[in-house]
């Protein structure tokens, strides 16, 4: 690697461009600490960087929405290290670490290029092998990759898109920016902030001086796959009271044990007529909306932004997508590990490297910055209405998260780096998954320190009811 073609942006710089979206007071910006520099992980990006300041930003905005509400600014802490551990997403239930990916998740070499192809739920892996022409229940791995040979990548991905699967092939960054969707993604802002209603600034209650600096706030956590539930997990330990609404029927991943920390758990079926019902009455208490489902499915049962905003006015809604919300692949699923591939990165990676074969980042790091992300995003939007007025509308994605993870430059000389020990930022707590051990959070707050005072717990635990 030529050391002199890679320069990384300073945490501090980074955090302070972050914190121009929020429209929040540069006055609280001096109040941040960010020790620590990367490399932290042996990777050409500066994911321990993107760690850092999502995290730092997160907690700082919450801080300053505690400010507006009476405390006095207190200094946050974000040490790079552990802030990239913790986006690792490392836990173990009694004893065991889950495995995390599907036998059939992965790259594929094809006959020509290469895929990734997600199937941890089971309708993806049935529909991604139904597309090889292999059969559900007797195919395996190498019978995967057999029939991958016979597929172009560009094929393979276009008939995955056409079937409602999650399927990527790999690109180069120059291949993902000549791309429809790759200029649709670069045109826009990282995160978008738009006022979809009109209502007068609501009123947040004051806050004792030991108080977490969004103690009384609800949000409503309508996320499955990580960087929402993330979000929500951040927020609680800040102080909000999140409830995390699934559904009978919806499939999870397993790490639903380890970002369920802090959270209430419910289930509300939107099929049904008291569903509805129940979620709109949620809503009328709640202060932010979080949802992660694909375009236009929460619209289609009545909880749109703007059916939101009439509902509940004065809400915050921060809506989550993979690509963006214009261009081709607006409605698009996807997954981390598939944007990645799809954006280039897993081909920078690999030449950065030396590799031969694509060569995924050391963790979902545009999951996680954007989850810590979106977590700004609603403490900046609250700020926003409580001076201001208005409903607003937040948008994010996982290529807007990606575009300003590769504006943070690259790292030199990196890949020799070993990363931090993990032990000594593990904490152990009794779930309802069995006993959780997990990454504490890794920003510190001076004077309210950040806890999750509720155990994880399995969906449908708690009832539909703000305590």
């Amino acid at each position: 690697m030529n050391s002199a073609a890679y320069s990384a942006a300073t945490p501090l710089l980074a955090l302070a461009d972050l914190w121009s979206y929020g429209g929040l007071p540069a006055q609280a910006l001096p109040h941040a600490v960010l020790t620590g520099s990367d490399p932290v992980f042996p990777c050409s990006f500066a994911v321990g960087t993107a760690a850092q300041t999502s995290m730092a930003a997160a907690a700082l905005a919450a801080c300053e929405l505690g400010h507006l509400r009476g405390q006095s600014r207190q200094q946050v802490t974000v040490d790079m290290a552990p802030a990239a551990l913790e986006c690792t997403g490392w836990f173990s239930l009694d004893g065991k670490v889950p495995l995390l990916w599907d036998k059939f998740s992965g790259l594929y070499e094809c006959a020509e290029g290469w895929v990734r192809i997600h199937t941890n739920f089971a309708h993806h892996r049935v529909g991604a092998l139904r597309l090889m022409g292999l059969a559900h229940g007797t195919a395996t791995r190498a019978d995967a990759e057999q029939a991958m040979r016979g597929w172009r990548a560009a094929e393979f991905e276009q008939a995955a898109a056409d079937a409602g699967l999650v399927v990527a092939m790999l690109r180069s960054f120059d291949a993902w920016d000549a791309q429809p969707q790759g200029q649709a993604v670069a045109a826009l802002p990282l995160m978008s902030f738009e006022r979809i209603g009109d209502a007068p600034p609501n009123p947040l209650p004051p806050l004792g001086a030991q108080d977490r600096p969004l103690t009384g706030l609800r949000v409503l956590d309508l996320t499955r796959i990580l960087a929402g539930p993330v979000c929500g997990r951040a927020l609680a330990a800040y102080g909000a009271d999140v409830m995390l609404i699934n559904a009978p029927h919806l499939p999870n991943i397993e790490s639903i044990a380890d970002t369920s920390r802090g959270k209430l758990s419910a289930h509300v079926d939107l099929r049904t007529t008291d569903g509805k019902a129940t979620l709109a009455r949620l809503v009328s208490q709640s202060h932010v909306f979080v949802q992660g489902y694909r375009p236009g499915a929460l619209a289609s049962h009545g909880f749109g932004p703007q059916d939101l905003a009439r509902q509940k006015p004065g809400i915050v809604h921060v809506s989550l997508s993979a690509y963006g919300h214009t261009g081709p692949w607006q409605a698009r699923r996807g997954f981390d590990s598939l944007v990645q591939t799809a954006m280039g990165f897993n081909h920078a990676e690999a030449a950065a490297a030396g590799s031969d074969a694509p060569k995924p980042l050391p963790m979902q790091i545009l999951d996680y910055a954007t989850g810590h992300l979106m977590a700004f995003a609603a403490s900046a939007a609250l700020h926003r209405q409580a001076r201001e007025g208005g409903s607003w509308h937040v948008r994010l994605s996982l290529a807007q998260t990606g575009q300003w993870l590769r504006s943070l430059g690259r790292i030199s000389d990196a890949f020799g780096v070993k990363p931090t020990d993990r032990l000594p930022y593990l904490e152990s707590s009794v779930s309802g998954f069995g006993e959780l051990v997990g990454l504490r959070h890794s920003a510190q707050l001076a004077a309210t320190p950040c806890r999750w005072d509720r155990p994880s717990m399995p969906p449908g635990t708690s009832p539909p009811v703000w305590p």
